[in-house]
């Protein structure tokens, strides 16, 4: 099997090299830009699987490669920064990120986001057209053609927005998802508007755990980022190691 490849953009060279040597110890391979015009030719270059990226680069902000990148790739980038306030991490993942690490940040954590960002291309790759109409996560199952979905052998009586909810995060699954982009999806309001509907999107979520979760104050399924927004836990299957 080929090792995955993972391109880390990071311009200090204390944690350069500290990201280095953990990736080398779990034998990925890697390749390390340090500075956004060397991040977007190694992207294009080498198609790695993953993306780690600083925001904070020499020559260029790391918001504007995660658009760039997000024009022609749907390559998976997770954010390490030392920007730890929400409203940089909303920025971030309405641009196109898929998840933020605050730095310092421990070595377990970043592989732990790495591992997930490599289900989720694993899982997208064993995708074919025809399975691409039935999502099965855990024992959550919807069947998109149907206009159903069923968890732990029960079919979920939702709503039309609790239903519309629910594709878009199974639809994005591992990908934390902002207020303002889910409300952008489902309400069809621009990012000004967005604000006024977190009140309703967080009645509407509640509702929606309480139908899909065992214990929704213990969710299995739907993680909350407080402050930030909504995403889809990818469920261990049995078979992965």
């Amino acid at each position: 099997m080929n090792k995955p490849q993972i391109l880390f953009v990071e311009d200090d060279t204390a944690v350069g090299n500290l990201i280095a040597t953990t990736l080398e110890t779990q034998n990925y391979q890697f390749h390390r830009a340090k500075t956004g015009a060397g991040a977007l030719m190694d992207a294009l270059s080498y198609r790695p699987d993953v993306m780690l990226l600083d925001l904070g680069l020499p020559d260029m902000d790391g918001i504007e490669i995660i658009k760039k990148i997000r024009s022609w790739s749907n390559l998976p980038i997770i954010v390490v920064s030392a920007r730890g306030e929400d409203a940089d991490k909303v920025v971030a993942l309405d641009a196109g990120a898929d998840d933020y690490l605050t730095k310092p940040f421990s070595v377990e954590e970043l592989l732990a986001r790495i591992r997930v960002a490599l289900r989720r291309v694993r899982y997208d790759s064993q995708k074919t057209s025809a399975e691409a109409a039935l999502y099965e996560n855990g024992d959550l199952k919807i069947d998109y053609a149907g206009g159903r979905a069923c968890c732990r052998g029960t079919e979920m009586k939702l709503t039309p927005m609790e239903y519309k909810l629910l594709c878009l995060l199974a639809k994005n699954t591992g990908k934390v998802l902002t207020h303002n982009y889910i409300i952008s999806e489902i309400w069809g309001v621009s990012a000004g508007e967005a604000v006024a509907e977190i009140p309703s999107l967080r009645v509407f979520m509640a509702t929606l755990r309480k139908k899909l979760e065992l214990d929704p104050s213990h969710p299995q399924y739907i993680q909350t980022h407080v402050g930030v927004g909504y995403r889809m836990i990818r469920q261990r299957q049995e078979d992965e190691s």
